[in-house]
């Protein structure tokens, strides 16, 4: 997203707009530096990379160009994680994906382990993942239940419960987010990205709130809002559709059993997901009633807008109060996001087509918190050698709808390598 922080660790750099003192009228322009480069790539690395967007993607691209020694500039509008990277389930599974994405799910949920240890973070853990229906208890589950196969928190109404998964893992997406931003020592600009200045094919200036920065490289990294781009570059098309999901959190006393569940649609409408949290904490998504914007909407719209649905958020405390006992009351947290979906549920990762120097991370469906760290590492390949190493971009491409917007779109929800698994859009 655009705009400003509010969360910032103690490596990191605090600038305000205040400090940008250049003006479009007058052409006087600040370059904003992350810091000294590595001397052995200053004659070939771009020293002034901006990336518009302050969640996940931006925050492991500056993560892992930092890594190589390159520092960035970002500039979100509210602060760190503001929309779905602070608001999403955290849910990660290695082996969901099919076709080019199968590379992403693999790579990517290596790096979260790997990130996990290296930023120490608490929300990371394995877990198990249950196919779940609810309805009149069955004896099976009980049984289940004593065999350890089963939490014991799921002593409401369950028809059924069987293991999908034993290989999946699960990650707070605020506490990744915010390391990795910290980690990474970037600057952050409190400010609305609202346009680019070009020189031919690069990108000289990225425009905030009517001010220019100085950019030889810009990465867009939006979520939904990435189709803003469209008017800021020639003869490109990002057809993208912001689904609007609410989600909710119970918090407890105690610590909550480990086992993220899958439940099947139910009476309510809802598809739960249900992620319990090491902060004794249990996430729950699928609620169902999701909103669909087009790309005039989501221009038309800030994060700060998008809010739960009231009827879902009963909807959902209705159904998963009946399954498991302990949520039979009020949750003690309501939000939404939006969640970015390209045509063909695959995201834009790539340089923008027409420029020399401009890129796009954004799009990532319902697997933005999964995909994040490859995306951050595969972007910042791009940027500093010319070409992702490890992963192929080429099924990403960030102009494949620019001369064939009308492509047809399918489903677009989790799926379990082709099957589909929870709530479709």
């Amino acid at each position: 997203l655009l705009g400003v922080v509010s969360v910032l660790g103690v490596s990191q750099a605090f600038v305000s707009n205040s400090l940008i003192s250049s003006s479009l009228s007058t052409r006087q322009r600040v370059g904003l530096r992350g810091g000294a480069c590595d001397t052995k790539m200053a004659a070939k690395q771009p020293e002034n990379i901006v990336i518009a967007g302050g969640g996940l993607q931006a925050a492991a691209i500056a993560y892992y160009l930092s890594k190589r020694g390159v520092s960035s500039t970002v500039v979100e509008r509210s602060k760190v994680a503001a929309a779905a990277s602070g608001k999403a389930g955290g849910f990660l599974a290695r082996g969901w994906g099919s076709g080019p994405t199968g590379q992403l799910h693999e790579v990517s949920f290596d790096l979260h382990e790997t990130l996990a240890e290296e930023l120490k973070l608490k929300g990371y853990r394995k877990l198990p993942t249950l196919s779940v229906s609810g309805g009149k208890r069955a004896g099976s589950v009980d049984k289940a239940i004593e065999k350890g196969q089963v939490p014991k928190w799921l002593d409401g109404s369950v028809s059924s419960a069987r293991l999908m998964d034993d290989a999946t893992a699960q990650t707070t997406p605020d506490e990744l987010t915010n390391a990795l931003m910290d980690k990474s020592g970037a600057k952050v600009v409190i400010g609305k990205v609202e346009g680019v200045e070009r020189d031919g094919g690069k990108v000289s200036g990225v425009i905030v709130d009517g001010k220019v920065i100085d950019a030889d490289c810009f990465v867009v990294a939006m979520g939904p809002w990435s189709c803003m781009a469209e008017d800021w570059f020639d003869d490109i098309s990002i057809p993208m559709q912001g689904v609007r999901s609410t989600s909710i959190v119970f918090r407890t006393e105690e610590a909550i059993d480990p086992y993220a569940l899958f439940c099947a649609e139910d009476s309510n409408g809802c598809h739960l997901e249900v992620y319990p949290r090491a902060s004794n904490e249990v996430y729950m998504c699928g609620i169902g009633g999701s909103k669909y914007l087009n790309n005039d909407d989501l221009k038309a719209i800030s994060p700060e807008e998008i809010t739960a649905d009231p009827a879902r958020v009963k909807a959902a405390e209705s159904s998963f109060g009946a399954m498991a006992k302990f949520a039979a009351r009020s949750s003690d947290q309501q939000q939404a996001c939006m969640r970015p979906c390209p045509p063909d549920a695959m995201p834009y990762l790539g340089q923008i087509p027409g420029t020399d120097n401009a890129y796009m991370a954004a799009g990532h469906n319902c697997w933005g918190i999964l995909w994040g760290p490859v995306t951050g590492l595969a972007m910042s390949e791009l940027i500093l050698d010319g070409k992702a190493k490890c992963v192929d971009l080429s099924a990403f491409d960030v102009g494949r709808f620019s001369k064939n917007v009308g492509s047809k779109s399918g489903k677009r929800g989790r799926k379990q390598g082709t099957t589909d698994v929870g709530e479709q859009w």
